[in-house]
């Protein structure tokens, strides 16, 4: 899936609007969402189905349960449904069933496509569909066509954010499909997230995902390869986040994954090496399908290879720090030898 189709770009709380761009930029819009205007009651709550109730699923039906909608769940493992909030059910159909709005969390491409082939079976119609993974376009395009066929509305609607966004609500959803089924998914996306975007055709969702799991890949990276050079250079690693996070040069992932570096500590994960792995591979075969050079992705690849068949790949991706060797870690000197730092200067 290359390029999406034709449209205006269109804004309402983005910064930026512009009637002059290229065509790939006029297909996307950039509806974020506002806040509603009337509480919801409990009669218009839209009934919610969670498939895949794993860390990102199990946190979204804790806070839609919370909120006081009707959840239901399923999992493979039907004891990721027993430990969250969802009202357990044993199968895709009967989340249909008993669902307006049926969330999906989902790890792998042949998940999807099974899902889809089930749900698409229980006689859907009238229903939104919401595929929030991150996967090869290819294979949400594919689900999107099964469901229209069934009547089901699919979105896709990818997430930015990691277990730890998910736990405390603050995710920002990439969604993009009919206008109709977003502002029915909208409800939910407010209790699930801290924000969302309505960007235009199905598929613009996953490609804006692309872009942000690049930055984070190469910056996870970069935020290990940083505390690598200044445990080399003889800092004491603590110093080192404090004082690079106050200024210009930090970013989210070293902000986020840093400590963890520091700590030497990986597990629980925000976000498995494994699945950060998957990830890149998905968004390089994209940019090489619409000719897009990525140097610093091709880079960060061979890295994250290397930490899988280091047997890393269950651990939160900060786990990379490790790559760089016990002597980086250590660095040369004791740590008497290391710059101190009792705070900053006045």
């Amino acid at each position: 899936m290359g390029a999406p189709a034709t449209a205006t770009l269109t804004q309402t709380t983005c910064s930026r609007s512009s009637t002059a761009t290229p065509a790939a930029w006029r297909s996307l819009s950039c509806d974020a969402d506002t806040p509603p205007r009337v509480p919801m009651s409990a009669a218009d709550r839209p009934r919610v189905g969670v498939i895949g109730v794993g860390v990102m699923g199990g946190a979204m039906a804790g806070h839609l349960a919370a909120a006081g909608f009707e959840v239901c769940g399923y999992d493979v493992d039907a004891a990721k449904v027993e430990a969250s909030a969802a009202n357990p059910v044993e199968s895709v159909a009967e989340v249909a069933a008993r669902s307006d709005v049926v969330l999906m969390s989902l790890p792998s491409v042949s998940a999807l496509d099974t899902v889809a082939a089930e749900l698409a079976a229980a006689e859907p119609a009238g229903r939104v569909a919401v595929e929030m993974g991150t996967l090869p376009l290819e294979a949400k395009q594919r689900a999107h066509d099964r469901l229209a066929a069934a009547g089901c509305d699919l979105l896709d609607a990818p997430v930015s954010g990691t277990g730890l966004q998910a736990a405390d609500a603050t995710l920002v959803i990439y969604s993009s499909g009919s206008r109709a089924g977003y502002e029915r998914a909208r409800p939910i996306f407010e209790v699930i997230g801290r924000r969302s975007y309505h960007l235009g055709a199905f598929g613009n969702g996953s490609r804006m995902k692309f872009v942000a799991n690049l930055l984070v890949a190469v910056h996870t990276l970069a935020a290990a390869e940083a505390h690598a050079l200044g445990a080399a250079a003889g800092l004491d690693p603590q110093v080192t986040q404090e004082v690079i996070s106050a200024g210009v040069g930090t970013s989210s992932m070293f902000d986020i994954r840093g400590p963890m570096m520091v700590a030497d500590s990986f597990d629980p994960p925000s976000a498995r090496l494994a699945i950060i792995h998957k990830d890149a591979g998905i968004i390089s075969d994209f940019a090489r399908a619409v000719g897009a050079e990525t140097p610093l992705l091709d880079a960060a690849l061979p890295m994250y290879r290397r930490g899988v068949e280091a047997d890393l790949g269950h651990l939160d991706a900060a786990a990379l720090r490790r790559l760089f060797g016990a002597a980086a870690a250590e660095s040369a000197g004791t740590p008497a030898d290391r710059i101190p730092t009792e705070g900053a200067n006045p």
